[in-house]
Order: structure tokens, then sequence, then C-alpha cells
């Protein structure tokens, strides 16, 4: 079944990892001797989002979208399992493995290397990072991993309702201080504009022409044609992040080896973390592959503008934060990587179905043995 599943993955798409490092040395290259075009950019801000990225990011996941049947969307709740598995990982592991392995790394192992003040400062942006799951290049890893768009798109939502409540008091408690304070209009637009209006356009676009041509169509026809534009939107997004962050890489090649160091652990970690607990439980890959991926990839948009705002733009806190949006992609996708060699680990669709009816099996008999 894997081999028949990953048949139909491009050549870009295999040599992906390629491709991203072209367009992390052009960004960089790009930062350093044509300075003009990020600043240039930079000036498209509003609430701490860049809105030429989030362009990118949406035309990224535009073509996900697309594939999500809402009927589908009503029945993840059939299956609840992997929903658990991604707030659990989230909420009540990854922040305090976070913490965790960046206090050891930065206040011991690298304490030779990196003075006590600047180790607290680096790890206040571990620890944001670590509080904040992806919301927006999540679907990209979907997409690479033939993830299901519906199933996706609720753990997603899910996560984005629990930051809401959950961020403020997790960042304060870890952090050690009070009055944390969180930008609401970047956390709201960041839900709007990566999940809820590229959702909604995605299920209009859906409607409409299979209710003009059919559905053989939309999935034979109309869907192929957008089979590169994810790939190359996650690409020309990172020829701008890395033109944007270009003299900090160059001014600070050190320092951010270092804080990449635990920032790569912590991920690798969540990740196994995850996906393991969903081969544990018998989830289908297509479920169990992009929750894993929403444990281990951050929601980078919102740690950046967090540490900005408590720590202000040339802090070191926002420099580690940084640093983890520069380590993510090619972590992530030696992970995608990963998942898409282990589809064998998991069962089939009717596989899994088999397992979840003989789990429901004892539930009924023991409520007519009660009498219920």
């Amino acid at each position: 079944m894997s081999q028949t599943k990953f048949a139909g993955i491009s050549f870009f798409e295999k040599n992906l990892t390629w491709w991203v490092i072209l367009c992390m040395v052009a960004g960089v290259l790009i930062g350093k001797f044509l300075p003009a075009i990020p600043a240039f950019l930079g000036r498209f801000e509003y609430a701490q989002v860049s809105i030429p990225i989030a362009v990118l990011i949406w035309l990224m996941i535009y073509p996900m979208m697309m594939k999500v049947d809402f009927a589908s969307i009503r029945r993840v709740t059939t299956e609840p399992k992997g929903l658990y598995v991604t707030w659990v990982v989230n909420w009540l592991i990854k922040p305090f493995t976070m913490f965790a392995i960046a206090y050891f790394f930065f206040f011991v192992v690298f304490r030779p290397l990196i003075p006590t003040d600047l180790a607290r400062d680096y790890l206040a942006g571990a620890i944001l990072l670590g509080a904040a799951p992806c919301t927006a290049m999540v679907f990209v890893w979907s997409h690479l991993t033939r993830g299901n768009p519906a199933y996706t798109v609720v753990q997603v939502a899910t996560n984005d309702l629990i930051i809401l409540v959950a961020f403020t008091p997790i960042v304060a408690l870890l952090l050690g201080i009070g009055g944390v304070t969180i930008p609401w209009d970047t956390l709201l637009l960041s839900v709007v504009l990566f999940v809820v209006i590229p959702l909604a356009g995605g299920i209009l676009t859906r409607n409409m022409v299979i209710r003009r041509k059919g559905e053989a169509y939309f999935l034979g026809t109309f869907l192929p044609k957008f089979n590169h534009v994810t790939v190359v939107g996650l690409l020309l997004t990172l020829v701008l992040i890395f033109s944007f962050q270009g003299d900090i890489i160059v001014s600070n090649p050190l320092h951010i080896v270092l804080i990449a160091i635990p920032l790569i652990l912590q991920t690798v970690l969540i990740f196994f973390v995850a996906y393991l607990a969903g081969k544990q439980l018998c989830l289908r890959h297509n479920i169990a592959a992009p929750g894993a991926m929403i444990g281990a990839s951050n929601f980078f948009e919102l740690a950046v503008a967090v540490a900005i705002t408590l720590f202000g733009a040339a802090s070191p806190v926002v420099l580690a934060t940084i640093v983890g949006v520069l380590v993510e992609v090619p972590v992530m996708l030696a992970l995608v990587a990963f998942a898409n060699r282990t589809v064998h680990w998991f069962p089939t669709e009717a596989a899994a179905a088999r397992v979840a009816s003989r789990q429901v099996a004892p539930t009924r008999e023991l409520g007519r043995s009660s009498g219920g």
C-alpha cells in the first residue's frame, strides 16, 4: 500500500531538500547584498504578521483546503483518538520538554560558551516556541505526507482554540514572571489568515467546480493543476524569511548553532512521542503523521511577535525564536521523509476500522450486562 500511495511524489518533491537549501542560501545572499528588497517588503506588515509571507503561506495551504469535503469534517468526531494525541502532546508535554531540554543545554552543556544572562534570554525564546504549536506550515507537512485534509483542519483549529486560553498561563509559568501579555491581534489575525479564509475559500472552490463540472473532473483534472503550488509557495516563503534574517545569520553563526541544537532535539523528540503514540493507538497514517507534525513544528509568527512585544525587537529572545524559524523547515522535511518511509507501521483504513469496532464492542457488552 505504501509504495502505491506515495508513487505519485514528483521528482520536484523527492529532491525538495536541495531546493530548500538553495532557497535558504538565496535568501541569505539577498538579505546581505540586496537589503533594499527585504526592507521594502518588510514595510507591508500588520500586527507583527508579514503580509507577503502571509500571502505565500495562503498560496501553500489553499490547494490542500480544496481537498476538504466539509461533510468529512463532521465525521472527525467519530475517530477522536488523533485529536487526543494532538492535545496531550502539544499542551501537557511539549512546553515542558522544551523548557527542560533548553535549560539543560543553555545552562549546563553550553555554560562555558554562553553567559548566564544570555542563556536566560535564549531560554525565554525557546519557551515561547514550545508553547505555540503550528498553525499554517503544518498544512504543508500534511500535504507532503498525504495526510487527511479534513482531520488536519480540525487538529489545527482545535489547537488554535486552546492557544487562546492556554498559551499565556503556560508561558507565564515557565518564564517565572507575571503579567505576560499576548498580542491578541497577531494571534487572531493569524488564525483568520491561515485557517478560516483558506478553508472557506477552498470549500467554496470545491463546491463550485463540482457543481459545474462534476466530482470526477474536480478530482482528476482540476486538483492536479495545483500539484506544485504548495511546494513553490514553500520555497518562495523560505527565500523571504531568510532574506529578512540575512544579517542576523551572518553576524551570529556560533550562537545560532548553539540555539539550534536543543530546538532540533526538541522537534525530533516531540515528533516521535506523537508519532509512536499514534502507532500504539492504531491510528491511520494520514491522521498520525500530520498530528505528529503539528506538535513538532511551531507557530513561529506568534512566538516572534510575543518576543518582540515582551522584550523588544533587538532582544536575544527574538534571536532564539528566529532560529526556530531557520531550523524548522530542514528538520521537518527530514521527519516528513521518515514518515513517508514508515507508512507500513500503521494499519490500512479497513484495519483501523476493525480495531475501532473491537474497542467499542466491550463497552456495549458492559452496558448490557449492567442493565444499561
